[in-house]
């Protein structure tokens, strides 16, 4: 593979771990263990979870939503019982979300469920594999925190401009 990290190599890259990435997500989702559980429910736990409580404006944006969307997505999550809903000291007309009990329970299972089954598939690598994947997790652990910092993006570069 060429890492000069040309334009037109950098792209492929990208491209070839979104693929694999996408591949993967179903393995992640955590349907198995709750069926009202989706994609974007699990997210909003995981956000809550992490950088809870929020208004539902903060839960859209850490989500990238729209805030009627969010408000929608709030409502499910309320009425499935996995969050708590009090109001924001600091203003009395607004909301802050949490997780319940409930909701902390779910995403613990689903995040056990899920490291347990993507375990599952690590083991059935060959080891030469499994060392390849343990040396590339400090990047990818940068790339994902980079791509949770607020702010604007650097352009994808343009193959266009590549030059060989």
């Amino acid at each position: 593979m060429d890492t000069t990290g040309r334009p037109a190599e950098t792209a492929e890259l990208a491209g070839r771990l979104r693929a694999v990435i996408q591949h993967l997500l179903p393995l992640l989702r955590g349907h198995d263990v709750h069926a009202d559980l989706t994609p974007s429910r699990l997210t909003a736990l995981a956000v809550l979870a992490a950088h809870g409580p929020l208004r539902v404006s903060g839960l859209a944006a850490r989500m990238n939503i729209a805030l009627s969307t969010a408000s929608r997505m709030v409502d499910l999550l309320d009425d499935c019982g996995w969050i708590a809903r009090r109001p924001d000291p600091d203003d009395q007309r607004a909301t802050l979300l949490s997780l319940d009990e409930a909701g902390r329970t779910l995403l613990d299972a689903v995040r056990r469920e899920t490291t347990s089954r993507l375990a599952e598939e690590i083991a059935g690598l060959p080891q030469d594999r499994q060392r390849l994947l343990h040396a590339a997790l400090p990047a990818l652990e940068d790339l994902a925190e980079r791509a949770q910092r607020p702010g604007p993006r650097r352009p994808a570069p343009d193959p266009a401009d590549a030059t060989s």
